[in-house]
């Protein structure tokens, strides 16, 4: 998990960190991450200020989208080039910056990346292949 030992705790630091920023409470390190990314994506706000949605299921092979789970690959994102890991994901995402000017978008393109590796690490058993990751970004340079 990102920040909790259950999906309900992760989920819970969405709820509680946007319930705050909306209250005009101070925010730790954590929950000014995790509001940046609520903030990015005013289509979840309504989600977020219904505690109800806390034990919301969502199904992909009925179409459905996880908007914790995409807010979470945001963060992971945001992570990883802060600490450039894998090693040469911030040079990339600079490039991709430049390529394509828009830093959401640059994000979502990545997450794509990013969650395509996940599933085969998942599928085979074995950790990320964090090179293959890597070229995949880099790849998304080719596109536009």
């Amino acid at each position: 998990m990102f920040y909790g030992d259950t999906v309900q705790d992760t989920r819970k630091m969405f709820f509680e960190s946007w319930r705050k920023f909306l209250a005009k409470e101070a925010l730790n390190s954590l929950e000014q991450q995790l509001v940046a990314v609520i903030s990015d994506h005013p289509e979840y706000h309504h989600l977020l200020e219904n505690r109800a949605n806390l034990q919301q299921n969502y199904f992909p092979e009925l179409g459905e989208s996880n908007p914790f789970l995409h807010m979470g690959l945001h963060l992971a994102i945001r992570d990883q080039i802060s600490l450039d890991k894998p090693a040469g994901i911030r040079q990339t995402h600079q490039q991709l910056m430049q390529h394509y000017q828009d830093s959401l978008n640059v994000e979502h393109l990545m997450i794509d990346c990013l969650a395509e590796c996940l599933w085969n690490a998942q599928r085979n058993g074995q950790m990320p292949d964090e090179e293959a990751y890597l070229q995949a970004c880099k790849r998304l340079l080719d596109l536009k």
